[in-house]
């Protein structure tokens, strides 16, 4: 199904080769993405981008604390359009009126700066962005990591909040010139085979090697004309998990098709590569291969056709339970107990939110369960479309209708099952869902209550004949169906009713509606001569996620109280370390007050003369993961860890770009090992960095430290901080980008 091709491969004339008359160097730049990254670069030196984006988009997990930073940092106004959509909220009485208090935030900062607010359940944040924003080689930062409209000609990044924080300062944001990657198509999907099905292979072939990481992916080839638009955008919200960079496809009269139906024509560009183009790597993908696909627990990359699960439906299970197991210990788990009349069957579907909730999948799953019924037994069958435009076309050619005559529960534009807040499954229950990830937890449930439940991703066709099926896992190709998929109408009119449109009509004079529960953030220090970092949490899972980093779920109802929400850091994977890092803290508050802590008293006489150390070393907590950082682009996985006193990262490798990012703006080392580097040490050791300020500021890579364990005995360890640019020297020494910018605005 998916071939990949580890070297250089030149597209001539549309055609994949492997030699051109023109230099690779060269035909680098005839890509469609060089293009659209050097329009946008400001830095003068194509290897070096500063990139300045055409628009701005949140949710309303993350856009109080951006604007709250932007706001502390000096800003005036909203420079471009910045939309703030609301499809994360909806917590009830979680947390009492706060979810609201934040909606009134936003409308009242988007009045007073300039924005769009899109509100409560009228769109998912991705819908809007498509049918609103998304232009032919435009740029757009989002700060949620699956913001990606590549599909429409619109190359966009998923980023941490103060990412968007310095866009709104009108200042850039800065990468090198990342590689590009050939995702070649051709074929044509046959009947039953869903975007969730490519999507799914492409993470499961991709993920673990680490193949398109921080790369960009540009899909081109003659598949694409067999892919309506909305099949390019399940594909291509997708993208994400393979942890590339951003996305970009070539255009045609598909793409400008859907423009012309949203009415934007003037948005359309025909985007395609040079005569001769030169990748970096090439993905072939044979769609007339694909097999309806599963991503079992815990990961999208945990790939499987269906045909194979069910085939090895004992073995992988038993497998799972194993790995669930290990993971939580204690925990009661009976993956085996879903095994039954020769098939497995799930307790809960779902298809929602920027994957699964597109009008093509929905009509097509309303053909596939015509008639039909989703039972009245343990399994049941959630529908989120993703904006009300799209619930009002599929209630208009009636769609809706079929999928309510066969029980299925019609709910609003909301991504809260994809994030944990509804639809939780029931403890050791299996849900199968058309959403973007299946992290451990992010279904909802708390292991460390004793919950326990499963997400497996599926194409919303394959759950819709599973739902027909009582729930017992089912592939949509192996299933008959009548199904004439019908044009989508766009009516803008229900935006034009709701959406407040206030770019450049910024109010200067308007109020800032804060809520009880909305704060500003806690003070920050700069960094000191020396740091000691004590260990509050090791992990040697292969990669921690950012949902693990910050749940989310009913934790989100605190995204505006950076203080009470940070004492849920790691909470669900290591439910100590809130209560270590704020005991680290409460010791570094006596030293900062000119004490002299028995704890730092001990470990600071073991590399040195105490007394002479204390005024000059900055204490604070460290989290050591293998690999951290998949998953979600929100910064408070950072930000909290900054807030409870974490100054410092150490890993074999970051995840994500944009998680070392956060990092870094929040003040936060981050710090890499060797990978044949062996890190033994447990929680309640410590880490110290002599000279770590003249480190940073004068660009040192290779950082010496000294590990003091919890016996006393000290070893060497050989620390890296690789690739910092200036600006970002400059905010780690000032503390974080908030300093750093208070540190500017004092100057100027």
């Amino acid at each position: 199904m998916i071939e990949l091709i580890d070297k250089g491969m030149y597209l001539v004339d549309g055609v994949p080769c492997e030699t051109a008359d023109i230099p690779a160097e060269e035909a680098k730049k005839n890509t469609i993405a060089y293009g659209i990254l050097q329009a946008h670069n400001v830095s003068g030196d194509p290897a070096r981008l500063q990139l300045r984006f055409d628009a701005l988009i949140s949710h309303d997990i993350t856009y109080v604390g951006i604007i709250q930073q932007a706001r502390a940092s000096g800003m005036k106004r909203f420079p471009v359009p910045y939309a703030l959509t609301n499809c994360h909220n909806s917590l009830c009485a979680v947390g009492g009126t706060i979810n609201e208090d934040d909606h009134v935030f936003g409308l009242s900062a988007a009045k007073k700066y300039g924005g769009i607010f899109v509100p409560p359940m009228v769109s998912v944040i991705h819908s809007y962005a498509r049918e609103e924003m998304a232009a032919g080689g435009k740029m757009i930062l989002g700060s949620d990591s699956h913001t990606r409209y590549g599909a429409l000609g619109t190359m966009a990044v998923g980023e941490g909040g103060p990412e968007l924080a310095k866009q709104l300062l009108n200042n850039t944001w800065d990468n090198v010139m990342p590689e590009v990657v050939m995702v070649y198509l051709t074929g044509k999907p046959k009947k039953g085979i869903g975007p969730h099905d490519v999507a799914i292979a492409l993470v499961g072939a991709t993920f673990e090697s680490g193949y398109a990481n921080n790369r960009v992916l540009e899909f081109v080839g003659p598949g694409i004309a067999e892919l309506p638009i909305d099949f390019r955008n399940g594909i291509d919200v997708m993208t994400t998990e393979t942890t590339c960079l951003s996305s970009i496809w070539q255009t045609d009269e598909i793409t400008k098709g859907w423009f012309d139906t949203h009415g934007r024509p003037q948005d359309y560009k025909e985007l395609k590569p040079g005569k001769v183009a030169y990748y970096d790597r090439m993905i072939r993908i044979d769609l007339d291969k694909m097999e309806s696909m599963i991503a079992l627990p815990f990961h999208p990359s945990n790939a499987y056709t269906i045909h194979y699960f069910n085939e090895h439906k004992e073995e992988l299970l038993s497998g799972l339970q194993a790995e669930a197991e290990k993971r939580y210990p204690g925990l009661k788990i009976d993956y085996m107990s879903r095994l039954r009349d020769g098939g497995v069957y799930a307790t809960q579907g779902f298809m929602g939110g920027c994957a699964g909730g597109m009008f093509d999948s929905i009509q097509e799953a309303a053909a596939i369960l015509d008639g039909k019924s989703t039972g009245n037994d343990y399994f049941s069958l959630s529908v989120y479309p993703t904006s009300i435009p799209v619930s009002l076309e599929l209630t208009r050619i009636g769609a809706a209708a079929k999928l309510l005559e066969a029980g299925v529960i019609m709910k609003p534009s909301f991504c809260g099952p994809c994030f944990g807040a509804g639809d939780t499954p029931a403890n050791n229950g299996l849900s199968l869902r058309h959403a973007t990830r299946n992290f451990p937890n992010r279904d909802g449930s708390k292991p460390g209550d004793g919950q326990f439940a499963s997400v497996c991703l599926m194409d919303a066709l394959s759950i819709a004949a599973t739902a027909a099926n009582g729930g017992k896992i089912t592939a949509a190709t192996d299933i008959d169906y009548e199904f004439e998929r019908k044009p989508y109408h766009f009516d803008k009119g229900v935006y034009d009713k709701r959406v407040y449109y206030g770019f450049e009509k910024g109010q200067a004079d308007a109020e800032l509606i804060l809520g009880p529960n909305i704060t500003d953030w806690p003070k920050m220090y700069e960094l000191s001569e020396n740091l000691l970092v004590e260990l509050a949490a090791v992990i040697h899972d292969p990669v921690t996620t950012t949902d693990e980093l910050i749940p989310s779920g009913e934790t989100s109802s605190l995204r505006s109280n950076p203080i009470k929400l940070s004492q849920f850091t790691l909470s669900r994977r290591v439910p100590e370390y809130p209560g270590r890092a704020n005991a680290i803290a409460a010791i570094e508050a006596e030293r900062r007050e000119g004490k002299n802590p028995r704890r730092l008293v001990d470990v600071l006489s073991r590399v040195g003369d105490a007394s002479a150390l204390m005024s000059s070393t900055q204490y604070g907590s460290c989290i050591f993961a293998n690999k951290p950082g998949d998953g979600s682009a929100r910064e408070q996985a950072a930000s909290c860890q900054k807030v409870l006193g974490g100054f410092a990262n150490i890993c074999y490798e970051f995840a994500t770009k944009r998680y070392r990012s956060n990092c870094i703006n929040w003040g936060i080392l981050p710090f890499t090992i060797d990978k044949d580097a062996e890190f033994n040490y447990e929680a309640g050791d410590c880490v110290f960095v002599p000279g770590i300020r003249e480190a940073v500021g004068s660009g040192a890579e290779d950082i010496p430290a000294k590990v003091i364990r919890g016996n006393g005995d000290v070893e060497e360890l050989l620390l890296h901080i690789r690739g910092l640019t200036d600006d970002e020297k400059a905010i780690i020494l000032e503390g974080c980008l908030m300093n750093y910018y208070a540190a500017m605005n004092k100057e100027a």
